[in-house]
């Protein structure tokens, strides 16, 4: 409903919480996170000139398994969404593969750069009224709005963004994540 280019890029919540505390559950996810987002920086470093959309489709692939199909198994998901979107079983490989921490790191300093030490992820980044690349944590909406509604919940974000000294909008969460 607007004309939207996306690039996707890596953020890792393992990054972000790195030596903060945190419940052992969650420190158990964040320590399995690094899999997935290995594999996509993988495929981006191996596909993504000629697929600029794999980054994406990879984590359409893992977080509907991961987050929709309450998944817990992440070497069977990694590898069904690898085959799901048409890439190599050695894309798969690479989520034990630590040389690629760099290149994750790279890609998730690159969008906190744009919104600080304090904001998480997803990162929205686009132009401000100047030209130059702004990013904004969220937004995170339950459940995701479509059609119109999305496209006046863009254009009001892209308000936000464009505005000068605009940084934050927040409300405590009332629902558990709806993906239906």
């Amino acid at each position: 409903m607007r004309d939207v280019q996306v690039t996707w890029k890596v953020m890792s919540l393992a990054i972000l919480n790195a030596g903060n505390e945190v419940p052992p559950q969650y420190a158990e996810a964040m320590a399995a996170a690094w899999g997935p987002v290995r594999v996509c920086i993988a495929a981006e470093q191996q596909f993504g000139a000629e697929r600029p959309d794999i980054v994406g489709e990879l984590y359409t692939a893992m977080g509907t398994r991961l987050h929709l199909q309450s998944r817990t198994d992440y070497a069977t998901v990694i590898a069904e969404s690898v085959a799901e979107v048409g890439l190599p079983e050695s894309i798969a490989a690479a989520a034990n593969d630590s040389s690629l921490d760099q290149a994750l790191r790279a890609s998730h300093d690159e969008g906190a750069r744009l919104v600080g030490p304090d904001a998480g992820t997803p990162i929205v980044a686009i132009a401000d009224r100047n030209g130059e690349e702004v990013g904004l944590f969220g937004p995170i909406m339950t459940p995701a709005p479509l059609g119109d509604d999305a496209a006046r919940m863009w254009d009001g974000f892209v308000l936000m963004v464009q505005t000068p000294g605009f940084y934050e909008i927040k409300r405590t969460r009332d629902v558990e994540p709806q993906f239906d």
